[in-house]
């Protein structure tokens, strides 16, 4: 098991947000990546909006845009679903595909907003581009991945589930995963993770120490 403490990385950001990137993959030209991700997950920042900060409208293509909103509001504008806004414990997930969107997301009050921004690549190149919407307040929920032949989220090879977990709860996987815990603390294998923890293993088995821990598990699928 492998452990990558996102205190102990370099903060940057742009225009009105500052983040600290733990996952920037070779795929997407991450010379200075520090991990990998895992199949088609490529990126993950952890992310705060200052007071009224945003984006800026800018352009995304090829590539599927997922937003984990941890606290705070935020307001999405762009080519799909302009105007909508997010709560704490709320996902959305854009799918540039072959057509390509442009978004800003703004953070509309006074106070920091913070979140957790996620990328991953299409299976198929030239999708058209579309927007899904989640909430994610009562347990894990699979926001990313499966066949081609639902549509309850994006296809992929590549799963991605976030959400609260309650003290006591447990969770179990076998084969490669990718964990990243916020806003409490874990155990995880006999090892105590807290907020902003990273963990890369094989097989999973944990256990939650506090309540309302936000969990985020890539994991890959036949």
């Amino acid at each position: 098991m492998k452990i990558l403490q996102r205190d102990t990385l370099k903060r940057g950001g742009f225009a009105g947000l500052t983040e600290t990137r733990l996952i920037q993959d070779k795929q997407i030209g991450g010379s200075d990546a520090t991990w990998d991700g895992l199949g088609k997950f490529v990126y993950l920042a952890d992310a705060k909006y200052l007071p009224f900060g945003e984006t800026h409208m800018h352009p995304h293509k090829e590539i599927d845009v997922i937003t984990i909103l941890l606290e705070g509001r935020l307001k999405h504008e762009g080519s799909m679903e302009h105007g909508r806004s997010m709560v704490a414990n709320q996902a959305q997930v854009q799918r540039a595909g072959g057509e390509g969107f442009e978004h800003n997301e703004i953070n509309p009050d006074k106070s920091s907003t913070r979140l957790l921004q996620l990328w991953a690549l299409p299976e198929t190149p030239g999708e058209p581009a579309s927007y899904k919407f989640y909430p994610t307040d009562k347990g894990l929920v699979k926001i990313y991945g499966g066949t081609k032949h639902q549509h309850e989220t994006f296809d992929s090879h590549t799963a991605i589930e976030t959400g609260l977990m309650t003290k006591g709860e447990s969770l179990s996987h076998n084969g490669e995963f990718l964990l990243y815990i916020t806003n409490g603390q874990v155990e995880v294998s006999g090892k105590i993770l807290n907020d902003g923890d990273l963990v890369r293993a094989n097989q999973l088995a944990l256990n939650v120490l506090s309540e309302n821990v936000q969990v985020t598990l890539i994991t890959l699928e036949n």
